[in-house]
């Protein structure tokens, strides 16, 4: 069994918020239709993501950004190896997606799997008008052609380095964190 150990803090509490302002700045600046625009947060990271940036955008515009969950365990390409019986939470988006310009968030884009189960997921709601990718850290290592419109911060890793992310709603602390698979018999 591998352990990770923490090789640096790549962002702060204030650096997230920083990105997350940058972020509905630019989402304000490429938006034709702000009545349209809705966001989808993947269960669980992608999901504080989201509710933060609907506010920042009410904050800035005070409009009213409908905010969905997604829950996409049941469409990933790796259901067998997540164990005998996944855990399904509630898929909670109480608008209709069809029309809508949805800004789907995640935390970490990495292969670009779990951006494929959440289209499958979120087009089985309804046919949005068009679907973008919000990510805060974009980590390359793409196995699928997959990408993200909007970037918080892109990291160059390694197979044996892992991106954590800490969400206050989540984790009761706020960080991002570089982190090292670490084999059995080295040192955490």
């Amino acid at each position: 069994m591998s352990v990770t150990r923490v090789k640096t803090q790549l962002m702060s509490a204030s650096e997230i918020d920083r990105s997350l302002v940058r972020l509905a700045h630019e989402i304000l600046e490429r938006t034709q239709d702000l009545d349209k625009l809705a966001f989808i947060g993947i269960r669980r990271r992608g999901v504080p993501l989201a509710q933060r940036l609907a506010q920042k955008i009410n904050q800035l515009e005070h409009r009213e950004i409908p905010v969905g969950i997604l829950d996409i365990n049941l469409y990933r390409d790796d259901l067998t190896t997540v164990g005998a019986a996944p855990v399904v939470n509630a898929t909670e988006i109480n608008f209709p997606v069809t029309g809508k310009d949805i800004i789907l968030t995640d935390d970490v884009l990495y292969t670009g799997r779990t951006i494929r189960a959440a289209l499958d997921a979120l087009f089985d709601h309804g046919r949005p008008a068009r679907v973008q990718l919000l990510v805060l850290i974009d980590r390359g290592h793409r196995e699928l052609p997959i990408s993200a419109r909007y970037v918080g911060r892109t990291v160059q890793t390694s197979s044996r380095e892992i991106i954590e992310v800490k969400f206050q709603e989540i984790d009761q602390t706020e960080k991002v964190l570089l982190c090292e698979k670490v084999a059995d018999g080295e040192t955490a």
